[in-house]
């Protein structure tokens, strides 16, 4: 008797050990969320739906996409922190959402403790735009007319980072211009090229649908280097204007909790999508750079959010930057 109980108390044992090796064998069985947090149309939108589409084939089922827009990512990001940790629920974001967002809200989660990285998409330097009623045709111009408008002036931003580049430009050109906040890029973009405001620190790949449609200019490229689908456009270090740069990167995270083996699972479906030539074509005209292979992991990830903490937040909180 004693046997046959030990010999069930095992079996048992080993049954409940394979349950959730089971589950993570079964992964996915139904569609699964992909929440971003900002409106549709705008360049984080556009990257989430390109991966998506490629992820779908890898995991065998639909990626719904849902935008949260709102208070510069943080109300989508907060459903993602407080969504079951099943792997159905997952989000993207960029170093606004997940890194500099800490520093400007009383966030009701934690950016770093409350999500599983699953992994680092694509990267791009951010551009500085105008309507085309604009009377400047290079920075130079632009500032020269700034000045002479300091009323007429403003910004349209979207993001803190969109922000705190604005306010960097705004230090190192002796210039002044009002910001105008919206829910995203992609509304923001639609009132610059109606004219009711002047400029946007923008991503790549909203700026460059209207670019190369000529509805708005391009006055420099906040980075070292030009962009290969923009190359006529200077940086801002040819500019005269060393050292204003930044880099919008998107990843993907998933809520703290989440089965290592389900994060392994949509890690790999990242990477699968992110090496699909149509994805690669359709991101590298958004002027998105796609991270190296070795920083598409969770790992790397989690560096890069900390690391970037570690730079900006001291500059942030120096500035004073608010909701």
């Amino acid at each position: 008797m004693l046997r046959r109980l030990l010999f069930l108390s095992a079996f048992l044992g080993c049954a409940l050990a394979l349950v959730p090796a089971a589950h993570a064998q079964d992964y996915p069985t139904k569609p699964i969320t992909l929440i971003v947090p900002f409106a549709a149309g705008g360049p984080t939108d556009a990257i989430a739906r390109i991966v998506a589409e490629r992820m779908r084939t890898s995991l065998g089922q639909p990626i719904v996409i849902e935008n949260v827009g709102g208070a510069n990512g943080t109300i989508a990001e907060g459903r993602v922190a407080r969504a079951q940790p099943d792997g159905y629920t997952i989000g993207t974001g960029n170093i606004a959402t997940n890194v500099f967002n800490a520093a400007v809200y009383p966030l009701q989660y934690d950016l770093v403790a409350d999500f599983e990285p699953i992994g680092l998409m694509v990267t791009a330097p951010a551009l500085i735009v105008g309507t085309k009623s604009l009377p400047a045709d290079d920075l130079a111009g632009l500032i020269r007319w700034l000045k002479a408008n300091p009323d007429a002036g403003s910004a349209g931003v979207f993001a803190v980072w969109a922000r705190l580049l604005g306010l960097t430009f705004q230090e190192q050109t002796g210039t002044k211009f009002q910001f105008v906040a919206y829910r995203g890029a992609g509304p923001a973009m639609q009132d610059m090229v109606a004219g009711h405001i002047q400029i946007m620190f923008d991503q790549a790949g909203n700026s460059l649908p209207q670019l190369r449609a000529g509805t708005i200019k391009a006055f420099a490229v906040a980075a070292t280097k030009r962009l290969e689908q923009a190359p006529s456009v200077p940086t801002t270090d040819e500019a005269g204007f060393a050292g204003l740069h930044m880099s919008i990167w998107h990843g993907l995270w998933a809520p703290k909790g989440t089965p290592a083996s389900i994060v392994t699972a949509l890690n790999k479906a990242m990477r699968a999508a992110l090496a699909d030539p149509g994805a690669q074509k359709q991101l590298a005209e958004l002027g998105q750079e796609i991270s190296p292979v070795d920083d598409q992991t969770p790992t790397a990830l989690l560096a890069l959010q900390k690391s970037e903490a570690d730079k900006w937040w001291p500059i942030i909180r120096k500035a004073n930057i608010t909701p």
